[in-house]
């Protein structure tokens, strides 16, 4: 693509029938990625940095989650429709001397870089001013309505609000797809021409397509067919169709790859998750984020994963939840264990039932079986800690780190006050609550008395 092409995403409306509240339209989320993330993923391949987004209801939550657009942000502060949008960013666009514009709007996740390069190619042959995508679609809904004369050219793109049969005719099921192709250089004088006499009382970037005939310019529908992947998301169940749909192509694609699932319909996999060849997932499971399974890897049914990775011949078994957790080769975690950020399983190792660990290493070869709080610690190798152990590692005002060296034994129900260490090869005693270091190879208790007087009857 050349130096002269940009896109530019309309990411600033409300989106009042999906409901969304202070959150804009584009954020919601489709396997734990907002709509703008697949749209700017589409777009990237083809244009690089020549990347811009009109922002405006809920800006704030776009820019906070795009930090890497930060430089290329448009602000529509009033929303007075999409042909406001594009009034508002033409200044910056024309100033970085473009000549060719990609318009997409933002609701738009299933989009492909092969249908935007199509329309590029073709837009070009035709030496169009102006050209768009459309579809057919059998059920028009809420979607601009395509317009030809009778010799099949485009007349105008009419909405949904403004269509009337009785003045337009029969509805056509071809309706406008939300991309479109502009040649800055014949659509500038047109732009002063918007108007928003219409039932929305918004400018309309469609109305273009009119202005742009009237002026004598070329105007281009490439015509898509049936592909319903272009159209906007504008409703709950639309967003729920399109996850279906884009998870359905990931665990696809993973299974071409050598990827073992059982009940592979009930996996939910996010678009930046790896899955080596040879591991093995078995749903329903959720895997999300920047997560990795490597190969020979298990993961269980009924665990969810995000952020982490989980190492050759390692498993997560049922109803584990890890968050931002690494687990080394050969380990396992649960069934229901709980890894929290900067969670580590090295080598063999093993948390089990109902385990909860942050910001904690666990040895090569070290057991918490059951019952078991680490927080803020560093365990050896070959380590054991009993069921019912805690690091107390927060004092009320900060967190402080538990030691457990390489060997040493902790018996059940032991409460570690923090900060404190345990030295290698030493035991410590069940029940204890320990306050001060135990040097290696001691024995540490600390209990009350044990009396025993006669019940009462």
């Amino acid at each position: 693509m050349n130096d002269t092409t940009c896109a530019l995403v309309l990411a600033a409306g409300k989106g009042t029938r999906m409901h969304a509240g202070a959150m804009p339209k584009v954020m919601m989320r489709i396997l734990n990625e907002p709509m703008l993330w697949y749209v700017h993923r589409a777009l990237t391949p083809v244009f690089g940095e020549r990347l811009f987004t009109v922002v405006g209801h809920g800006a704030e939550h776009v820019t906070k989650a795009f930090p890497e657009h930060s430089d290329n942000f448009v602000a529509q502060e009033e929303q007075l429709g999409t042909g406001h949008a594009l009034q508002v960013a033409w200044p910056r666009l024309k100033a970085a001397g473009f000549r060719y514009l990609v318009v997409v709007n933002g609701d738009t996740p299933l989009l492909k870089p092969q249908t935007l390069t199509r329309l590029l190619d073709e837009a070009r042959r035709e030496k169009a001013a102006l050209a768009f995508l459309s579809i057919e679609a059998p059920e028009p809904n809420s979607f601009g309505r395509v317009l030809r004369d009778e010799d099949g050219r485009v007349v105008s793109i009419i909405e949904a609000k403004d269509y009337d049969p009785a003045k337009h005719g029969p509805a056509p099921t071809e309706v406008n797809a939300g991309l479109y192709f502009l040649d800055m250089k014949f659509v500038e004088p047109l732009l002063g021409w918007l108007s928003n006499r219409n039932a929305a009382r918004e400018y309309y970037i469609t109305d273009l397509v009119e202005l742009a005939i009237a002026d004598k310019n070329t105007v281009l529908a490439v015509n898509c067919g049936q592909d319903l992947s272009l159209l906007g998301i504008n409703t709950p169940f639309e967003l729920a169709e399109a996850e279906e749909r884009l998870n359905a192509d990931i665990v696809r694609e993973h299974l071409n790859h050598g990827v073992r699932m059982h009940n592979p319909t009930a996996c939910r996999i996010g678009p930046r998750v790896t899955i080596k060849p040879g591991a093995r997932i078995t749903g329903p499971c959720e895997i999300m984020g920047d997560a990795v399974v490597a190969e020979g890897a298990q993961v269980d049914a009924f665990t969810v994963i995000t952020e982490s990775w989980i190492s050759e011949g390692a498993r997560i078994r049922q109803f584990s939840h890890l968050e931002g957790a690494e687990v080394g080769p050969e380990a396992v975690v649960g069934p229901y264990a709980r890894l929290r950020p900067g969670a580590i399983l090295e080598r063999e190792s093993k948390v089990g039932n109902f385990v909860e660990m942050k910001k904690a290493v666990l040895g090569r070869g070290s057991k918490a079986s059951h019952l078991t709080y680490l927080g803020d610690a560093t365990v050896g190798e070959g380590v054991n800690i009993g069921a019912g152990t805690i690091t107390c590692n927060y004092d009320g005002v900060k967190k402080h780190a538990t030691v457990i060296e390489d060997g040493a034994f902790i018996g059940s129900n032991t409460a570690l006050v923090a900060p404190v260490t345990v030295g290698a090869g030493a035991l410590v005693g069940a029940g204890s609550t320990i306050t001060r270091d135990v040097a290696p190879g001691h024995l540490a208790v600390s209990r009350a008395e044990q009396r025993q007087l006669k019940r009462r009857k």
